[in-house]
């Protein structure tokens, strides 16, 4: 069972190193948390019934009705719907490509930190490895102190190493389960934005077909008196 001074005579014995590797654990832990917290927000926002109804709304031809269902809502696919919906006159697909960008960016968030603490945490413990052996080194040629100054900087190395493998480890896996994440957001996103897309030219096009058919027999009528 450890306790607080083993804790406490490990972190002394690992060197001047063991700062900057207290500081890259507290860092790696505070944005594991996070986003822990901030998926499970989104996991409890999402809404998939109120989208299959939007969806439902706009292949009726009711985009007013579509709209009104995807406004307020903190689901990101709707957030990024309800953008395209009321921009749809000036540029549907940018104002999708907008919003989708944005939804992306918060799912992202801190992974790049999550990144660089999974590569930096290794370099600190293999840093403090080197440190350690060149201390134990220093006193090979002090017989009385060689034995008790080479284990003491062994052990410094050993431990700065163990320290930044087990922060790395900690931290890889959550940032490869995020990146997933935000990988599957993306997919969500692109494939509602290209529904919506195509349901929206389709009530387009036979919009502009009823017109076309309604014109006709006037011309027509026109013509023949």
């Amino acid at each position: 069972m450890f306790d607080k001074n083993f804790f406490v005579d490990n972190f002394r014995k690992g060197g001047p190193i063991m700062w900057p590797i207290l500081i890259v654990s507290l860092t790696a832990l505070a944005v594991v948390l996070e986003r822990i917290f901030w998926w499970l927000g989104r996991w409890l926002r999402r809404d998939p019934k109120r989208i299959e109804k939007v969806f439902t709304a706009i292949e009726t031809g009711d985009v007013a009705e579509a709209s009104r269902l995807s406004r307020g809502s903190r689901d990101p696919v709707l957030r990024m719907m309800w953008n395209g919906l009321n921009h749809q006159h000036a540029s549907l697909q940018g104002a999708l490509q907008v919003a989708a960008g944005i939804e992306i960016k918060r799912a992202g968030r801190f992974l790049v930190v999550m990144d660089t603490l999974v590569t930096l945490a290794p370099l600190l413990g293999l840093l403090g490895t080197i440190t350690g052996l060149m201390k134990s080194f220093s006193f090979l040629g002090n017989e009385e102190l060689a034995v008790q100054a080479v284990t003491g900087g062994i052990a410094e190395a050993l431990i700065a190493t163990a320290c930044g493998l087990g922060i790395a480890i900690f931290a890889l896996i959550p940032f490869n389960f995020f990146t997933s994440r935000v990988s599957n957001l993306e997919f969500e996103l692109q494939t509602a934005a290209t529904n919506l897309e195509v349901m929206l030219e389709a009530q387009n096009k036979a919009r502009e077909g009823i017109e076309i058919t309604g014109d006709t027999p006037t011309s027509a009528t026109r013509s023949s008196i």
